[in-house]
């Protein structure tokens, strides 16, 4: 009961100190190069880690894609597998659109 309790607590300060904190950022503050240049400088790394797990995420799901397959294929006349085998495929292709257009999401919101 006692974590419940924090969890809440910690929820309405977070709420609660939200426009605080909205309020003393100026977001339309404009970028000078010198900004610029360090947004892109971490930039980088956080780019070359997300490709490197877009990559590992594509390829764990061919194999998936793959074993679901075989599973449909194997199936016989048991609706169970073959519904399983089809939701298995339908969420590795749900996963991969996300993973891959994640960065023109973000670019569009940011923009």
């Amino acid at each position: 009961m006692k974590v419940k309790n924090l969890l809440l607590l910690a929820f309405v300060l977070l709420i609660s100190l939200t426009p605080l904190v909205s309020a003393a950022i100026d977001l339309n503050q404009p970028l000078d190069a010198a900004d610029e240049a360090a947004f892109d400088e971490i930039l980088e790394p956080v780019m070359s880690i997300y490709n490197f797990i877009k990559y590992i995420a594509t390829a764990i799901a061919a194999v998936v894609l793959v074993v679901a397959g075989i599973t449909f294929m194997t199936s016989g006349s048991d609706p169970g597998k073959r519904e399983q085998a089809k939701s298995m495929i339908m969420y590795v292709v749900a996963g991969l659109i996300l993973i891959w257009i994640a960065p023109l999401i973000v670019n569009f919101l940011v923009q």
